[in-house]
């Protein structure tokens, strides 16, 4: 088995990837958000980390954190939202049938995939091509035909901060790239 190594510098900002498993549509359902955002918040509030932006699809979701400068453990924090969602919403979404040696092994749910793909923000263009990739993948995977209407997203945020205008990305932007999914 490969010896899989994570970034690791205190401080630094990271853009994710966390997955659902199967890629069930779940994300977006009104409940699952709302679970999701309280359990971020409440993550926050013992593993602080600053949100630069987020993105909830059905059935995946991208964000960009940056943690305290001490501090490099995403692992934890992502670990605590994932099980904190999934203890949450495990009398809706837990599937039995799916469980697998590996899942019981790994006290899993049928929930999430088991990993997430995590990349560290090398310098400002980075920041700003990954910023760009998570708020136009909701029109790249055609849930919506511009950015502004997806409404989970910190799009809306951006927007009110003066980083992108309200019509970003509609006919003047080609955002291409995997960025781990």
């Amino acid at each position: 088995m490969s010896q899989y190594r994570r970034s690791t510098t205190p401080g630094a900002t990271y853009f994710f990837t966390v997955v659902t498993y199967r890629r069930r549509k779940i994300l977006t359902s009104p409940n699952c958000v709302d679970v999701l955002r309280n359990v971020i918040k409440e993550v926050k509030q013992t593993y602080p980390f600053k949100i630069d932006a987020w993105v909830v699809l059905p059935e995946h979701m991208h964000c960009m954190w940056t943690l305290p400068p001490d501090d490099a453990d995403y692992s934890k924090r992502w670990g605590l939202i994932k099980t904190k969602f999934s203890k949450g919403l495990k009398p809706q979404l837990h599937r039995e049938e799916w469980m697998t040696q590996s899942k019981q092994k790994h006290r899993e749910s049928t929930i999430w995939q088991r990993r997430f793909w995590e990349h560290q923000i090398r310098d400002d263009e980075d920041y700003r091509t990954h910023m760009d990739y998570l708020h136009y993948n909701p029109v790249k995977h055609g849930l919506v035909k511009r950015v502004n209407d997806w409404p989970y997203s910190s799009f809306h945020r951006c927007v009110e901060k003066g980083v992108y205008s309200v019509q970003w990305g509609v006919n003047d932007i080609n955002v291409e790239g995997e960025f781990g999914e």
